[in-house]
């Protein structure tokens, strides 16, 4: 009894990584997440806007708030906060195919919790940019 349980216990973690809803296996193209972001959008297939417009319309043609390229467990993707009702939903869109991989919901909490962050981000973004004289991938892309 105490082996099976110890073995359940081992097995559980590994289980859960499995299941985590990692993108890896259904994306079309690869990226490493050291790639800076000029070189993603330059390896992407699909363009910003036609992402955008794919995340929009996953969501029923919702309002776009946020997002750009990016890597994702190794994958090229765009992914885009769209509105929903209270609150936003994140849309996971294949930057090789232009296919929607999966989305989240995000509640109203989630949402007012990012805003602090994202902010702190475009603030040290725009820091760097101005000491360094390049982009930087903090920054939300200026729609």
């Amino acid at each position: 009894m105490k082996r099976t349980l110890i073995t359940l216990l081992l097995a559980v973690p590994f289980a859960v990584s499995a299941a985590d809803g990692s993108l890896s296996g259904i994306c079309s193209m690869k990226a490493s997440k050291m790639t800076p972001k000029a070189d993603l959008e330059k390896m992407a297939t699909v363009k910003h806007a036609a992402a955008k417009k794919t995340a929009s319309d996953y969501v029923n043609g919702g309002q776009v708030t946020k997002g750009g390229i990016e890597t994702e467990d190794g994958c090229l993707i765009y992914s885009f906060h769209v509105k929903e009702g209270k609150g936003q939903r994140e849309v996971f869109v294949d930057a090789g195919n232009g296919k929607v991989l999966g989305s989240e919901s995000e509640g109203k909490f989630r949402t007012a919790m990012e805003k602090p962050v994202d902010k702190t981000k475009e603030i040290a973004g725009s820091a760097k940019e101005a000491v360094t004289g390049t982009p930087s991938t903090n920054q939300a892309k200026k729609q």
